[in-house]
């Protein structure tokens, strides 16, 4: 059995491409679990709330440190109407705030504010440790070892 629960499918002496995924799909839902648990009990915001203002974050190295609401959907992987509702919370909070670009006022920009940003500087250890460890633990399950040892070691390719 493997962890997702299933009996292994092997061809040819190799893991089925769909065994492949399921297990990336564990292995995800496992970590994302992990920093929901430890985002929300340390911060009071979700792994969702946490990828966007790291998103908005990195982008502000600078002057037009922002994104078109459409940029930002993309870089989270949610709907625009999902990204909408998620900015919308978030702005309720104070942690970012919304503004039509002065140039094309069609565009509506989001960006962190500095309440946003302190809240994203206190979090990220706490982002960092737990992603550690649930990296370690799912590296002991023999299925999912060498896809936490790839997230955990990267790649030069």
């Amino acid at each position: 059995m493997t962890a997702t629960g299933t009996k292994d499918v092997v061809v040819d002496g190799t893991t089925s491409l769909a065994q492949r995924w399921c297990a990336l799909q564990v292995l995800h839902d496992r970590i994302d679990s992990q920093l929901e648990r430890a985002l929300q009990r340390t911060h009071g915001i979700s792994v969702r709330e946490f990828s966007m203002l790291e998103v908005l974050g990195r982008q502000h190295d600078g002057e037009g440190g922002h994104l078109q609401m459409k940029a930002l959907a993309d870089a989270v992987a949610l709907s625009q109407s999902a990204t909408t509702r998620l900015v919308g919370r978030l702005e309720d909070r104070g942690m970012l705030a919304r503004y039509i670009c002065p140039t094309d006022r069609r565009g509506i920009y989001t960006d962190v504010t500095p309440d946003g940003r302190a809240v994203l500087e206190a979090a990220r250890p706490t982002n960092d440790a737990a992603l550690h460890a649930a990296l370690e633990t799912l590296g002991a399950d023999t299925e999912l070892a060498p896809l936490a040892s790839l997230l955990r070691n990267g790649t030069d390719a």
